[in-house]
């Protein structure tokens, strides 16, 4: 039986800052695209994604019928380089007030989500500014890292004090918790939702959790 979290802790992991449970799963194929890096941890970014996805049987695909990549990571050094990316500010709303608060607070990440009718995710864009320690971490770690942030719509304090990554002490070798591996898998199965915000859906997803094969987180 995989890792196992308590029903609350489940919900910690969803909740917002005002209190209210909101999750949200992709409800379509991740068509991702990779910018500001070269072709080496282009591969990586991909990869980590298509791993996660792999866990929890989502599907990829080459190109979105509606946006053509539905999934964005932008690699840059400052805030103000987004400014001139063509088209951005039509996909982010408020896409300069934005920027100017990022850089005020000496930001090294941010992430938007947009939704479908049914609640679902529709399109991400992860936001990474490579200075300091997120320039440090190894590619690996930082692309594993990404791809289970926007696996899920998480709570801003998911992963505040306890990273979803582990270093296996046997050999070095970093890997994605088996608890958090098992919660992403239950999310994905096709009983659940793609979107909910009523707690007892922290619930269900235990049930699923134990319902899991040997193996699967």
């Amino acid at each position: 039986m995989p890792a196992l979290l308590l029903p609350e802790e489940i919900e910690a992991l969803f909740t917002r800052e005002d209190g209210s449970y909101a999750f949200a799963r992709w409800g379509r194929p991740i068509a991702p695209i990779v910018f500001g890096v070269a072709d080496e941890t282009l591969s990586t970014v991909k990869g980590a994604v298509e791993a996660v996805m792999t866990l929890a049987g989502h599907k990829m695909t080459d190109t979105d019928p509606e946006l053509g990549a539905n999934l964005m990571f932008f690699f840059f050094r400052e805030w103000k380089e987004l400014l001139e990316v063509p088209d951005l500010d039509r996909m982010i709303p408020s896409l300069a007030p934005l920027v100017n608060r990022l850089s005020k607070e000496g930001a090294s990440q941010y992430r938007a989500f947009r939704f479908d009718n049914q609640g679902g995710i529709q399109a991400a864009f992860v936001f990474l500014r490579m200075k300091g320690p997120l320039a440090e971490m190894p590619a690996e770690t930082l692309a594993l890292t990404q791809a289970v942030q926007i696996a899920l719509v998480w709570g801003p304090q998911a992963f505040a004090e306890v990273s979803p990554l582990a270093v296996l002490p046997e050999n070095g070798n970093t890997i994605l918790r088996p608890e958090i591996a098992g919660v992403i898998a239950a999310a994905y199965d096709r009983m659940m939702p793609v979107a909910a915000n009523d707690a007892s859906h922290a619930l269900r997803l235990y049930a699923r959790l134990q319902a899991l094969p040997e193996g699967t987180a």
